[in-house]
């Protein structure tokens, strides 16, 4: 049976699972008590172990059923949840993740075993009953029987092995085997009757006694097998070097099997061969039977290797969303048939009545539409934050800091393609927070502050933007330190530095290879982390501010746009140019006299409202010829970023509209300044300016 259409699903599944054992683990470290935790975290390792071995992952398989072997002691009551049991769970479970990487990568798991990991699970597990460590081999033999719910017996009427219908050729090749000194074993397996896909759990027995040996014979055939043709138990004949114990174990470790009946065959106990002729008559059929099998499952096994699965490409989505889409499809379809009646009475008033009337109807259709579809396209931020907790409960162990992260706004949305790229960059915070924010133990007891350190993680919705908020009650930025550290690096001068405000001097933070910290680490240090983020933002549309108080902590603040797809966008023209300018970033629209234009440090600056605002020429920074003529009024767009404010100074407004963002690709790759590009209602291109670059 061909298992590689699952892979995908494996995939997501896995996912889900492991963030399951993690968030559960984080819990039972701080609740050992936990009955309900426990009996998660059973649940979901017993879970991840069918699905591992249903897919044939034998070592993921191994290691899960290892970790479900000591919950189960621990669920039955018979040993405690310690630290270091804790410890050792969490390294099983970057162990799991890492096969679930080798999986997404190449559809194998690797050929890592993890021996340590599982020699250290039985240690503890042998520990907490009270048993001896060199019995440990033959305990998990048995602890996996047991498990499993595996009988291993000898009972000559369930050994239906012994009734097999031997041909002339499968006794010559039986007697080869004895001659070189093989083992011939007869096997009859049961599966539970419980189970649901008893054609998968059969390929797993003979998909795990291909390495070990060959199966020579099969009862019912294995063709019939896969396609469910039997009833819960089969027969087959091995032959193989292992020995019986092996067999035995090897079958065992396969969930959901009822007992294996196994023993060694010879030629005498196997039925009489009272049919020669037709046995030599059907040899050939049969012979051609056995290679189109090995061929299927050879060509099953080779698909499974070859096929990459994709990921990260699916969405979960609430049926009521798909309701409310299909209902607009149908509302479009409406609207098409009623421009098609239209142009069929063309000329009328009637008709030129009805075509405006068709086309507003029309324009309503197309923006619920995108509203719909932008909210299939939306995910919880919180299947970025959720790995965070378990991130900065190892780096509190590994800094030797007490720490704690507070996560508030998981449940805000945004669009998938942001979802993707943003957690990295939230990581990097992060682990700046807790490394160069948070103070050591003694020195936060004595400035007076508790002992823990607390990380915060706020995300909410501020109009078209989803903002997020990384802050800590760490020491903060020391200005003077980043100052003295860029005047080392030949960034400044000390006379730059000496007039420099404090916002720009924390933004020295944001340059490339720029790190205040003394010594470098595993955690940080090297100068790639606050540029990275910063780039990457930026790359998605959106900008990164930061704000501290010496001793009282730093707060860096992210805002993201929703979507990166279609927006609301103010058209404007620069000479013969057409730019869109994001709404979003759009405060006013002003009408400045150009008599109340002033000089600040040799730039241009308006007095709007009591706020200092500095002008920016659009047709300059564009070079583009303005073909406007001189007034002595300019019209100015007030753009913001974050609490920054500027005044793009440009020729003439053509409205807003609804525009969709297409890529310029590598066409464009030396200017920040553009952001897109989008085609209009008359085909023509126009620009999209990043605000963000500007201000």
């Amino acid at each position: 049976m061909d298992v590689s259409q699952y892979l995908e699903i494996f995939i997501d599944e896995t996912k889900e699972h492991l963030q399951s054992l993690n968030d559960q683990l984080l819990i039972l470290e701080t609740e050992p008590e936990n009955v309900e935790t426990i009996n998660e975290i059973f649940r979901a390792a017993h879970s991840l172990k069918g699905m591992a071995g249903t897919m044939g992952f034998k070592r993921m398989q191994r290691l899960t059923h290892d970790m479900e072997n000591v919950f189960s002691e621990i669920r039955n009551g018979n040993m405690k949840v310690t630290a270091d049991l804790v410890d050792v769970l969490f390294k099983g479970l970057d162990a799991l993740e890492a096969y679930l990487s080798n999986i997404q990568e190449s559809a194998d798991e690797g050929t890592e075993d993890y021996e340590d990991i599982i020699s250290q699970l039985n240690k503890i597990l042998n520990i907490g009953l009270g048993k001896e460590t060199k019995e440990q081999g033959k305990e998990e033999v048995s602890g996996a029987d047991a498990v499993a719910g595996i009988t291993v017996q000898s009972d000559s009427s369930a050994e239906k092995f012994r009734n097999l219908n031997i041909q002339s050729y499968e006794r010559k090749a039986i007697q080869k085997a004895y001659d070189i000194g093989m083992n011939v074993f007869g096997i009859t397996v049961y599966i539970q009757e419980t189970c649901i896909l008893k054609a998968a759990r059969a390929f797993l027995v003979f998909k795990s006694l291909e390495g070990l040996g060959e199966v020579i014979k099969s009862q019912p055939d294995i063709q019939d097998i896969e396609d469910e043709k039997f009833d819960f138990d089969f027969s087959m004949v091995l032959l193989t070097k292992e020995s019986l114990e092996n067999i035995e174990m090897t079958i065992a470790n396969i969930s959901e099997i009822q007992n294996v009946y196994i023993d060694h065959l010879t030629l005498e106990q196997s039925a009489d061969d009272t049919m020669e002729a037709e046995e030599e008559n059907s040899h050939k059929q049969e012979k051609s039977n056995g290679k189109n099998t090995v061929n299927t499952k050879n060509n099953a096994i080779a698909a499974k290797q070859s096929s990459k699965p994709v990921v990260n490409r699916s969405v979960r989505v609430d049926i009521e969303k798909l309701d409310v889409l299909m209902n607009l499809v149908s509302e479009l379809i409406i609207a098409k048939n009623g421009l098609v009646s239209i142009s069929s009475s063309e000329g009328t008033s009637r008709g030129e009545s009805g075509f405006n009337e068709q086309i507003e109807y029309l324009e309503r259709v197309t923006t619920n539409l995108h509203e719909s579809v932008m909210k299939v396209r939306m995910v919880p931020i919180e299947s970025v934050t959720n790995r965070f907790p378990r991130m900065i409960r190892d780096l509190s162990k590994k800094l030797d800091k007490k720490m704690e992260l507070y996560m508030s706004g998981e449940e805000t949305e945004l669009d998938r393609t942001v979802i993707d790229e943003i957690g990295d960059p939230l990581m990097h915070l992060l682990r700046n927070a807790a490394d160069h924010g948070l103070e050591s133990n003694q020195e936060r007891i004595a400035a007076g502050k508790p002992e823990v350190g607390s990380i915060f993680l706020e995300a909410y919705q501020d109009g078209n933007n989803v903002v997020i908020e990384v802050r800590d009650d760490g020491g903060g930025i020391n200005v003077e330190k980043v100052k003295k550290k860029a005047v080392e690096k030949g960034t400044l001068t000390q006379e730059q530095a000496d007039v420099m405000s404090e916002k720009d001097a924390i933004d020295l933070l944001f340059r490339p290879s720029f790190s205040t910290a003394d010594t470098i680490s595993e955690v940080s240090g090297r100068g790639v982390g606050l540029d990275v983020v910063k780039t990457k933002i930026e790359s998605l549309g959106g900008d990164i501010e930061a704000n501290t108080k010496l001793g009282a902590g730093s707060n860096f603040i992210i805002r993201l746009p929703l979507t990166l797809a279609i927006i609301q966008a103010l058209m404007v023209e620069l000479g013969s140019e057409k730019y869109a300018i994001p709404l979003g970033s759009i405060q006013t629209i002003e009408d400045v006299k150009i008599s109340e234009i002033k000089y600040v440090h040799s730039k241009e600056v308006i007095n709007l409202r009591g706020n200092v605002i500095p002008i920016i020429r659009l047709d300059k920074v564009l070079d583009v010829e303005s073909d406007h003529e001189v007034t002595d009024h300019l019209t100015v767009v007030i753009v913001s970023k974050g609490d920054r404010l500027a005044g793009l100074v440009i020729d003439n407004l053509i409205g807003q509209q609804e525009i969709v963002i297409k890529s310029i690709g590598k066409y464009i790759t030396n200017n920040k300044i553009i952001g897109g590009a989008t085609i209009l209602g008359d085909g023509e291109v126009a620009l999209i300016l990043d605000v963000n670059t500007l201000v």
